[in-house]
């Protein structure tokens, strides 16, 4: 494909920027300095989408990749999943999610798997076995980023109506009574862009659930929270009390930040603040955490990996003695 076609296909298949703009959503915006780091961390996620389309190869697009600012890098690359998403889908569209994971991209492979799942949510479900997330244990992931590209872009169906899937078809082998679980972690991370990094406002929102939900809603939460920034410390503090019985999922939440960001040499002054306050601990010490208590086989039964290994987490909270106030 030459440059020139490659060059339209980025113009045909890239967002408008103003999709990412609060008033364009309609989304809170709680002072300057939030609206401006939410809207750039949108920017970031289209630029790495386009920078996907626009590629020869994954190769070509992470030597783009790699020149975005160290605090918006990582949403370059869930774009960039969900670039590659897309084009996997379409006609001799070959195999490039996997390319990418082969290279840099598996630094950023949880950012990657929810790029999957924004894809998913762009195309039509017949082209969803084309989608790669062959890890039966990250697959999860690619919901999250469903969950939240639904509740970005359709906020009062899915936040303000607290509208829930019914009989969601993927992933086929199940199991099936999980998908809504992993939807809601999605929604639950979008909430912090709807309520414009505003802690009382995000769990008012997260508190109109049924109480069945929003413990995964408070899971997201934790971890946008931790991994986007755009709140101090008081605030982080308040979403923290705001939490109650919820504060496991919190802290379990911003575990999963912590390791996204050190995994990918990602972490910012922020990282270190937002751990300290949900995690009690260093960013550091909150991937171990993670690590350890990381499934190394597959888990038996009808409960799956990824959700033994956030409940082996949030039960890392209570064994810790919670996170003083």
């Amino acid at each position: 494909m030459t440059s020139v076609l490659r060059s339209l296909r980025r113009r045909l298949l890239t967002p408008n920027v103003s999709e990412t703009k609060l008033a364009t959503r309609g989304f809170h915006v709680k002072n300057d300095a939030s609206r401006e780091l939410l809207e750039t961390v949108g920017e970031s996620f289209l630029t790495g989408f386009a920078y996907a389309v626009e590629a020869r190869t994954p190769v070509e697009a992470e030597e783009r990749l790699e020149q975005v600012p160290l605090q918006f890098r990582g949403f370059a690359y869930e774009g960039a999943g969900m670039g590659f998403g897309i084009l996997d889908a379409m006609p001799f569209g070959g195999r490039k999610v996997a390319d990418f994971l082969a290279g840099r991209g598996d630094d950023h492979i949880y950012m990657v798997y929810v790029g999957v799942g924004w894809a998913m949510a762009r195309l039509p479900r017949f082209l969803w076995s084309r989608m790669y997330a062959p890890d039966p244990l990250l697959k999860w992931l690619a919901l999250d980023g469903y969950g939240f590209h639904q509740a970005y872009f359709r906020t009062d169906q899915y936040v303000h109506g607290q509208y829930q899937e019914s009989r969601f078809p993927w992933p086929a082998e199940g199991p099936a009574w999980y998908a809504n679980r992993a939807l809601d972690q999605g929604i639950g991370r979008a909430m912090w862009f709807v309520g414009g990094t505003d802690p009382d406002l995000v769990a008012s929102m997260i508190e109109k659930f049924p109480e069945p939900r929003r413990a995964d809603l408070y899971a997201g939460a934790g971890l946008a929270a931790s991994y986007a920034c755009g709140a101090e410390e008081e605030e982080l503090h308040r979403l923290l009390e705001h939490a109650g019985p919820y504060r496991s999922q919190l802290f379990q939440g911003s575990v999963f930040a912590a390791e996204a960001r050190l995994r990918a040499g990602l972490v910012v002054p922020h990282t270190h603040v937002a751990t300290r306050v949900f995690c009690g601990t260093t960013p550091e010490q909150a991937s171990r955490i993670s690590l350890d208590n990381r499934p190394d086989q597959p888990i038996q039964g009808d409960v799956p990996a990824y959700e033994v290994w956030r409940r082996r987490i949030a039960d890392q909270f209570v064994s810790l003695g919670g996170v003083s106030q």
